[in-house]
């Protein structure tokens, strides 16, 4: 699978519409765009695929956590890594080739060793959401492979 190609934006660049209609808090959100391309469709059906979906979720999550400063490599090279622990995705309508979306994700609590991010897919013309995810990530060890505490820096980065 190719890594998809989400265009930074600045969070003040979210409209009003997409603020309102996807009901995003006031502060702490980061958003990304993307243009649906045709190889993220289904062969049957020509709308943005689940796989492609669930892609944009996770690679929105990775660029939160880089501009935090706590990207996967980092990450890594300390021994630490975030695990998904669960992911509830809400389809609630289509996208096709070329629509252009708004991906805007967020930390809604934030627990010692966990988080739980709240995403949310929107067209970027109109506001009107497709997808409403929400998404729980572990800090785990990776030598251990056991939850470690989420340090007081990263916090900090995640909620700003």
């Amino acid at each position: 699978m190719r890594v998809f190609d989400l265009e930074t934006l600045a969070c003040d660049a979210l409209t009003p519409a997409i603020r309102a209609k996807s009901l995003l808090p006031e502060h702490g959100v980061y958003a990304r765009a993307h243009r649906v391309q045709s190889d993220e469709t289904s062969a049957l059906v020509p709308h943005a695929n689940n796989i492609a979906i669930l892609g944009w979720i996770d690679q929105l999550a990775e660029h939160h956590g880089h501009a935090a400063g706590a990207s996967r490599e980092t990450l890594a090279r300390e021994g630490r890594m975030w695990f998904v622990a669960s992911h509830t995705i809400n389809y609630l309508g289509e996208s096709f080739v070329d629509d252009e979306l708004i991906l805007a994700t967020w930390i809604e609590k934030l627990g010692r060793t966990s988080l739980t991010r709240k995403t949310v897919i929107s067209r970027r013309d109109d506001g009107t959401p497709v997808v409403r995810a929400e998404s729980r990530w572990a800090l785990v060890d990776l030598s251990t492979r056991k939850p470690i505490a989420i340090s007081e820096a990263i916090r900090a980065a995640l909620l700003s």
